[in-house]
């Protein structure tokens, strides 16, 4: 199909900007679905009057249906969303990004969706989804899945769908405690809908993220934690974020002596309570139970999520160092991660 748009846009120049804006608005439907054409219309930045023009199109081939609760996609439609994505990456030079981000960062792995999820919030759903095929891939005989928590992981959680019948016994666990902040985006809340999206199992980690020393050696005694970190430390596929280092320090709520040292020091990233420098060296750790950056090099399987132009310096600090891992991530990261090697 790759060979045959190449001839097509000799014929026809125009057609792969015809083909990425139709696929665009297909696209969209596929998360945003029901959705009326005024909403769309806004969400994709384009006027009603051309949305208009090209859903009818699409309406006609089939691959729209709509309704009094909003637009949705036929069967067809999001079979071809499903059959057209891999051609789209081609297409746009994503593949070929992909294989430079890899080269670049040392991961085993880059999986690249379009867009920047700074300025759009759909992209990270695309990312979310792309977590959740990655995941399925991951399946093979015992499936611990340890996850973390944060916005774009709880995306994920919004995209799981039942896991592939074969592998009957899946079990998420809670890898972090709760970090105060929205429960949406905690592991606890994400875990939990994970494992029943995927009709799966499941056990929370019922912990503050952030613990004094006299909390930390109180709780590892007590047998129901000591039960979640077995499981925790047995992890085979673990999903996990990276953060920006500053901003996850206000988050957890550090003291100003935490604040001056990761400004002293220069941290850019942050990840399982770990704060590391632009070259991937730790300069500060958080006393925190659950999964320890150092299990993260022992897994199966890791896969690290992060998207948007601004978590570019923090992805490219973590992985100075970082254990072998599949990265998930967007166009508008990878951009900017490129351009500085």
């Amino acid at each position: 199909m790759e060979h045959l748009l190449d001839l097509q846009k000799k014929l026809i120049p125009d057609v792969l900007d015809i083909m990425s804006s139709r696929y665009r608005i297909l696209q969209s439907l596929f998360f945003l679905q029901p959705i009326g054409r005024r909403s769309l219309s806004s969400h994709l930045g384009m006027t009603e009057r051309v949305l208009r023009g090209e859903v009818t199109f699409l309406s006609q081939q089939g691959l729209i249906h709509m309704a009094s609760s909003g637009m949705h996609l036929t069967d067809h439609g999001e079979a071809l969303v499903k059959q057209l994505g891999n051609v789209m990456k081609n297409v746009s030079g994503l593949k070929e990004m992909e294989k430079n981000l890899e080269d670049a960062l040392g991961v085993s792995r880059a999986v690249i969706v379009s867009g920047d999820s700074d300025q759009y919030a759909l992209v990270k759903s695309e990312i979310g989804l792309a977590c959740v095929r990655e995941i399925e891939h991951s399946l093979d005989g015992e499936n611990i899945i340890a996850v973390t928590g944060g916005s774009t992981l709880a995306a994920a959680a919004e995209m799981m769908h039942p896991l592939k019948k074969t592998h009957q016994d899946i079990l998420f666990v809670s890898a972090r405690g709760g970090l105060g902040e929205k429960v949406e985006n905690q592991a606890n809340t994400i875990c939990a809908k994970m494992a029943e999206k995927a009709e799966g199992r499941y056990h929370l980690l019922h912990v503050p993220d952030q613990l004094s020393d006299e909390s930390y050696h109180s709780l590892m005694e007590e047998p129901s934690i000591h039960r979640v970190l077995q499981l925790i430390h047995r992890a085979t596929i673990i999903v996990h974020g990276i953060g920006d280092a500053r901003s996850m320090a206000i988050r957890r709520h550090s003291g100003a002596d935490i604040l001056r040292k990761v400004s002293a020091e220069h941290a850019v990233a942050e990840a399982f309570g770990y704060f590391f420098d632009q070259t991937g060296r730790v300069i500060h750790k958080v006393q925190t139970i659950g999964l320890q950056w150092e299990d993260l090099f022992g897994a199966r399987s890791v896969i690290a999520v992060a998207g948007g132009r601004s978590k570019a310096e923090a992805i490219k600090a973590y992985f100075k160092r970082g254990p072998d891992s599949v990265l998930i991530t967007d166009e508008g990261a990878a951009q900017e991660i490129l351009t500085t090697f």
